[in-house]
């Protein structure tokens, strides 16, 4: 696998063969694209109960939707979810990468817990599990460049069919 630069970049956008929308040609950089986060986050509600961790575990019964329309402030050793505002289309030989972009990371926001992989085939929002690793609470708005796809050339062709294949809502 390699790393897409930015004139392939350019060059798999122009021939709509990598689709983000909506897209700035500035959001492209070096070797990855901007992304920015949406105006929605799902907050985890704390209850009296610990969470199982299991097979038929789902996160929307231990969490709600909430507006960023005033910023939000994301406690330290917090987390929340956010979504990209852009949809992304990856084609089957092209995967990706999310990465939290470094201005924010030094300030102690992940982006990603654990599921930084962008399948090949999707045509979706992306959803990030943005931490809070910092001693100082963070205050997180609406239509930031909150964070980074870098994308790869895959050995093969493959389509993600999964159960977050079409998400478009946290």
């Amino acid at each position: 696998m390699a790393v897409l630069t930015h004139d392939s970049l350019l060059r798999e956008i122009d021939a709509g063969h990598l689709v983000i929308e909506p897209l700035e040609r500035d959001q492209v950089g070096v070797a990855s694209i901007d992304l920015t986060l949406g105006d929605e986050i799902r907050v985890i509600e704390r209850g009296p109960e610990p969470i199982d961790i299991a097979d038929d575990s789902d996160y929307r019964d231990h969490t709600r939707v909430a507006s960023l329309a005033d910023p939000y402030v994301l406690e330290p050793g917090a987390t929340i979810h956010g979504i990209t505002r852009e949809r992304i289309r990856l084609p089957g030989n092209l995967c990706g990468f999310l990465e939290g972009r470094s201005r924010f990371a030094r300030l102690g926001l992940m982006i990603h817990v654990t599921s930084a992989l962008v399948q090949p085939g999707v045509y979706n929002r992306q959803v990030l599990e943005m931490s809070n690793v910092s001693g100082h609470p963070l205050r997180i708005h609406a239509g930031v460049r909150i964070c980074q796809l870098v994308v790869m050339r895959t050995e093969g062709e493959a389509f993600y069919r999964g159960r977050f294949a079409d998400q478009d809502r946290i």
